[in-house]
């Protein structure tokens, strides 16, 4: 057996074992964590299932990812120290709500940041360059440098959380954004950074089958915070491996995820909501709600899969211009102009037929 077909037959070993863990979890957690995972909260702002739902993905691909780093550490005397800390902290950090432990937003927030503060200067995870020459003077300050990378990292982390809503939403949007990491990384070889990629495919993936089009399981809290925690750090080796690309490109891939959070921050702020406290307001559901008026069989998957469609539609002038720091630049704030006016006429077309309704 060659050195590279190595690789290869732990991955198909890899996808075998996990698709029989999210199995097996599935009927653990349908036997044992009905009190404990059931998602049955029909009437929070952010439900639109109808049918009682477990929330162990987020279990299943831990105890996988956990399962792959055993076999990296066998067979290649390797593990991925800073993506197994990182996904473990943000899984039991989620999981506790997953399995009905209250924690008030704000301590929540207080203790992700802690988290990742402390995960970021015990692996030294930073940014080395933004695009932008005076912000990279800034990083040059220890105090900015965590600053930006952290708060990178949150919104990453919480824009997960966030759209996370609807069968196979964050699972295809992260498929994809990964893909585009793969096809980056394999243009430089980087091939340690592909090999990890690449599990955490496979494990999106097997997750996807059991979630879409009619969810057996959701992520929950602990599996989008996980696979935010670990987005985010593909995207930083990535960008960090890859000079040659404008940090621009990595920030536009990520729009949707990043402005989502920040869009809806100020506009709770301006609406005289509590940016913490969810709503029905947000992109995804104002979309939800066009394709449900619409009288479609299956609304919330379609949902999902229609919001990447135009995701995939508009990133593609990205994947052409790749080498084009200039056209990256323009294109990200082009993205934000684009998510600002389509979510304006979303939001005008719910208010109208609300009022015509009443």
């Amino acid at each position: 057996m060659s050195y590279d077909s190595i690789p290869l037959n732990i991955l198909s070993i890899f996808s075998l074992i996990s698709f029989f863990i999210f199995f097996i979890v599935l009927k653990f957690s349908q036997k044992i964590g009905k009190i404990f995972l059931l998602d049955e909260d029909f009437k929070k702002p952010q439900a639109f299932h109808s049918t009682g739902t477990l929330r162990c993905g987020g279990l299943a691909i831990m105890i996988s990812f956990l399962i792959f780093n055993l076999l990296n550490l066998v067979f290649f005397k390797s593990i991925h120290y800073d993506f197994l800390a990182l996904s473990s902290a943000l899984f039991i950090l989620g999981f506790l709500d997953d399995i009905k432990i209250k924690i008030n937003p704000n301590i929540r927030l207080i203790i992700m940041f802690a988290l990742l503060i402390f995960l970021v200067n015990i692996f030294s995870i930073y940014i080395e360059k933004t695009g932008l020459a005076f912000l990279n003077l800034w990083l040059e300050n220890i105090f900015f440098k965590n600053l930006f990378i952290l708060l990178c990292f949150l919104f990453i982390i919480n824009g997960s959380n966030l759209v996370d809503g609807f069968n196979g939403l964050l699972a295809i949007h992260v498929i994809i954004l990964n893909s585009i990491l793969l096809f980056i990384n394999s243009m430089t070889g980087q091939n340690d950074l592909i090999f990890n990629i690449i599990s955490q495919n496979i494990l999106i993936f097997i997750f996807f089958l059991f979630n879409f089009p009619n969810a057996k399981m959701f992520l929950g809290d602990s599996g989008s915070y996980l696979l935010g925690g670990l987005l985010g750090l593909n995207v930083v080796k990535t960008s960090n491996l890859n000079p040659e690309i404008s940090p621009f490109f990595f920030a536009a891939i990520l729009f949707y995820i990043f402005f989502e959070v920040f869009f809806s921050f100020f506009r709770k702020l301006v609406q005289k909501k509590s940016p913490l406290q969810p709503d029905q307001n947000h992109f995804h559901m104002l979309t939800f709600y066009l394709i449900k008026k619409s009288n479609y069989k299956n609304p919330n998957a379609l949902n999902g899969f229609l919001i990447n469609l135009f995701y995939v539609f508009l990133i593609i002038p990205l994947l052409v211009f790749i080498d084009n720091p200039l056209f990256c630049r323009y294109w990200f704030f082009a993205l934000l102009i684009i998510y600002t006016l389509s979510y304006v006429k979303l939001y005008k077309s719910k208010k109208n037929n609300v009022i015509k309704n009443d």
